[in-house]
């Protein structure tokens, strides 16, 4: 039997990537809030669970959107480079596949089915 071969630092690398049937079907998000520590970006995926009703705060009207957060992933801040990288490649395939992608001031015309 051959001993594996040691990874030279140029080699260049594939990951194969698993993961369990529950985390697999991932979670719909309907925002995602980004703030950072000094190491560390954070990223917090909610879903909203009812529509928004103005309330009274502070002697003012707000409108309040009731959510509840579905994911929560912390990133180096070197990690954060990549990630932008790689959003900014894929919108770009789906753009020419898709056509033109929605823009803030419209809004999506619907949820993707629960079951993903």
């Amino acid at each position: 039997m051959s001993e594996p071969s040691q990874p030279q630092p140029s080699m260049p690398r594939r990951l194969s990537l698993s993961t369990s049937p529950d985390i697999e079907s991932g979670v719909y998000a309907d925002f995602v809030s980004v703030w950072h520590q000094p190491h560390q970006f954070v990223l917090d995926f909610s879903v909203h669970t009812s529509p928004p009703q103005v309330v009274e705060a502070d002697g003012k009207q707000v409108l309040n959107v009731p959510a509840r957060m579905v994911a929560r992933v912390r990133l180096r801040p070197e990690q954060i480079f990549e990630i932008m990288k790689a959003l900014n490649q894929q919108l770009s395939r789906w753009e020419k596949e898709q056509g033109r992608a929605p823009r803030p001031e419209e809004p999506p015309t619907g949820r993707p089915p629960a079951d993903g």
